[in-house]
């Protein structure tokens, strides 16, 4: 069959590890012998941000503002055993953080649910979605070493010069120090973005800080929540039949526990971060997650919700045999070029990335997955395969299902 062909590029940021192995293998496979795919392409390894001091992922992010769709790989954030273990120039940020800084928005992520893959959580039935705000906080922070004795002030100097102080603290020995901000519009983007995901999806939403100690900070953003829900969307959410909650991060994850699911749990960025971690893995495996940033400005960035995978990476360079679940890295693809071909009304590369996801989920519940899944499905005698293994099946599968 001739290949689809695509009409605009897609922005293409490669990344470290396991997860770069793997992402080669998934375009090779399962996507350039069906599309005649366009990739503008970044290389996003810590390597090359360390080359170009980390210009390459302004670059891939400013591409992502041109062409409106971007997938990424997943990438390292270096710490101290990084920088020394790569000979760094210096402990880059988190790329992520940067490229969501600069598209603002909001990171969605869902688990991918398929039968055979039970909830460790007995009584979620249904999908829980976190809305994770992609600006600010702990990811654009400032930080100091206090090495002993002193004050440490927060000082706002306005634009005509006139300053307010607060005292931090007073330190009577060594410590530690930081910074964070936000941006009332980003917020104000933020609640925007949920309130318009929750009526496109018929979902409930909730949201939650911790306002009673963050009583300027996170008081911030309940406030804009509020005052958008009852000036722009209450009407609309009383017609759709959905609610927006809010309650206080603790009493939320006590709630969440203890739900159907079905719902958008919308969080701050550090929040958002751990809480997908965990509900991908309550869930089934930190592979079985979307993630999208879905910008106000109408950009889209689909990404696996996962790392790089270390471990495996070593072992596989070590010339030992590897089983990688490669679903979300494959999902990223898929979300990408469904919104390239809905964005470019091409229903081809839209039916194409449909029929690439039912064929990833028909392999595993056909007993044919990897070993994180093999060790938690509930069915019977399951197939472990190896990392090449599990995405040659699954272009098997896309191709007898296409044949059908």
């Amino acid at each position: 069959m001739a290949k689809i062909e695509m009409k605009t590029p897609l922005v293409e940021m490669d990344g470290d590890e396991m997860t770069r192995i793997i992402w080669q293998i998934i375009k090779d496979e399962l996507i350039c012998p069906y599309v005649d795919l366009k990739t503008e392409y970044y290389d996003l390894g810590l390597e090359y941000r360390d080359k170009t001091n980390d210009q390459v992922t302004i670059d891939s992010a400013e591409a992502t503002k041109r062409l409106g769709v971007a997938v990424k790989c997943a990438t390292i954030t270096p710490n101290a055993a990084r920088v020394e273990e790569y000979g760094l120039k210096q402990m880059w940020k988190s790329p992520n953080g940067t490229i969501r800084a600069l598209l603002d928005g909001t990171v969605f992520r869902a688990p991918i649910v398929v039968k055979g893959i039970d909830p460790v959580v007995s009584c979620w039935k249904k999908p829980i979605t976190i809305a994770r705000h992609a600006y600010g906080d702990v990811y654009k922070n400032a930080e100091m070493r206090i090495d002993g004795p002193g004050k440490v002030e927060l000082v706002y100097t306005a634009a005509d010069g006139t300053e307010r102080r607060e005292l931090v603290h007073v330190f009577d020995g060594p410590g530690v120090v930081q910074g964070q901000h936000n941006l009332d519009a980003s917020i104000e983007s933020f609640a925007r973005s949920c309130f318009e995901y929750a009526l496109s999806t018929g979902q409930d939403l909730w949201f939650a800080t911790k306002d009673t100690i963050s009583k300027t900070y996170d008081h911030r953003f309940k406030d804009v929540f509020a005052d958008i829900y009852e000036a722009e969307y209450r009407e609309r959410f009383e017609a759709a039949g959905i609610e927006y909650f809010y309650t206080l991060i603790d009493d939320a994850v006590a709630r969440v526990v203890k739900s159907e699911g079905g719902f958008i749990w919308a969080c701050k960025n550090y929040d958002g971060d751990v809480m997908s971690d965990m509900l991908s893995s309550a869930f089934g495996s930190l592979a079985m997650m979307t993630s999208v940033l879905v910008s106000p400005h109408g950009y889209f960035e689909y990404e696996a919700a996962h790392g790089t995978v270390q471990r495996h990476y070593y072992k596989h360079l070590r010339g030992e045999a590897t089983s990688t679940n490669s679903v979300a890295t494959i999902f990223a693809w898929t979300g990408a070029l469904r919104k390239r071909g809905e964005l470019d009304e091409l229903p081809e590369l839209v039916d194409f990335a449909n029929r690439l996801e039912a064929a990833t989920i028909h392999t595993i519940e056909s007993g044919r997955m990897t070993g994180d899944l093999a060790r938690i499905t509930s069915l019977e005698n399951p197939e472990t395969l190896g990392t090449r293994e599990f995405i040659l099946a699954i272009r098997e599968t896309l191709d007898a299902e296409a044949a059908a």
